[in-house]
């Protein structure tokens, strides 16, 4: 009877040690996945960002091509009103003022564009920075749980034998030094 009774507590603490272990190894996927979540939706930002940045190039390109055609525009109304030709000057002035509100438009959309990138770029600065205090953290927490894994930079695991080895080394090179 007695002996059934140690296996049923050796069997018990095996259960709760099992236990510990899975939850350990449960926490540790857990910080694992915060990570790569993390890593993910910086990552989605800086696309963002980088799309912000392609349309504002694009804006700035519709700016200048609308810039030209009102130079011309603007150099045609000119040139009929010193010709004392003022059909033709409405005729330009009617193309000019549609494309002087485009311009504006674009400007200003632009200007959105700008600031927006500006923002979510300051915001991907200091989320870098986060993910950084993060991975650093997460690593510690892996480290002192032991687990290791590839965010794990701790020391390797030491053998008991060789620490029993570089023990007697110590010992037969003190015992020497004497």
């Amino acid at each position: 009877m007695a002996l059934g009774l140690f296996d049923r507590i050796a069997t018990l603490l095996k259960a709760d040690a099992h236990e510990l272990v899975e939850s350990l190894e449960e926490r540790t996927l857990l910080l694992k996945q915060y990570l790569r979540e993390a890593e993910l939706a910086l990552d989605q930002k800086v696309a963002r960002l980088e799309a912000l940045r392609d349309e504002e190039q694009r804006l700035g390109d519709a700016i200048a091509r609308h810039e030209a055609e009102l130079r011309a525009l603007d150099e045609d109304v000119a040139l009929a009103l010193g010709g004392g030709k003022e059909d033709l000057a409405r005729f330009a002035l009617k193309r000019v003022i549609p494309r002087r509100k485009t311009l504006a438009a674009l400007r200003s959309q632009r200007a959105e564009q700008a600031a927006e990138a500006s923002a979510l770029g300051e915001r991907i600065d200091e989320q870098r920075a986060q993910l950084d205090a993060l991975r650093t953290r997460v690593r510690a927490e892996l480290a002192r749980e032991g687990t290791g894994g590839p965010l794990c930079f701790g020391e390797p695991p030491v053998a008991d034998e060789e620490v029993e080895l570089e023990l007697m080394r110590r010992r037969a090179a003190a015992e020497g030094g004497r």
